[in-house]
């Protein structure tokens, strides 16, 4: 039987290097978040431009008279809401079948539900943008409504839509 040196020191056990783990946890959840993000990204850049191009044509275009004053000119959160909602539609298809389709599907009803729930808050938030631009500032001109409503207001609503589709309409369980 071997008895203990009790003149050596025991050397205690090095830590664990967390730098590995730190990189490879930070991997692990750059593939995880890195695609979905760059699909959400792209479904929304194609929508955004649909609904600009759809907003401009109701407020600034007029059949008769071309480029200036459109139908909606008078009306534009109006137009911004037609907008949204088309807009919406084609969210909801593209983030369901493409960005978020590898996901469950617990209830089609209730996906719906709460997508038409964080549109509407989202919408609200752009809407509000493209208002206090028109309404408190007194600023009508197509770039006015193009940064306001459509580019401010659709990054704050972007960022709102993003945290709260994959949490709350396509959740992973």
């Amino acid at each position: 039987m071997l008895t203990p040196d009790p003149t050596a020191q025991e050397t205690p056990a090095r830590p664990t290097s967390t730098s590995t783990s730190l990189r490879d946890r930070s991997s692990a959840m750059l593939r995880e978040h890195l695609r979905p993000t760059i699909q959400f990204l792209l479904v929304g850049g194609v929508v955004f431009l649909l609904d600009t191009a759809m907003y401009n044509l109701l407020v600034f275009w007029s059949p008769s008279h071309g480029w200036g004053t459109g139908l909606m000119h008078g009306t534009p959160l109006t137009a911004k809401v037609l907008t949204i909602a088309v807009a919406s539609c084609l969210t909801y298809l593209g983030n369901r079948l493409w960005t978020f389709g590898d996901r469950p599907r617990p209830g089609t009803t209730r996906s719906i539900m709460l997508f038409i729930l964080v549109n509407l808050i989202a919408a609200g938030l752009q809407l509000s943008c493209l208002g206090f631009s028109r309404y408190v500032l007194g600023l009508d001109s197509v770039l006015a409504d193009n940064i306001s409503g459509t580019l401010i207001g659709q990054v704050v609503s972007t960022s709102f839509r993003y945290v709260t589709y994959g949490r709350l309409v396509f959740p992973k369980h």
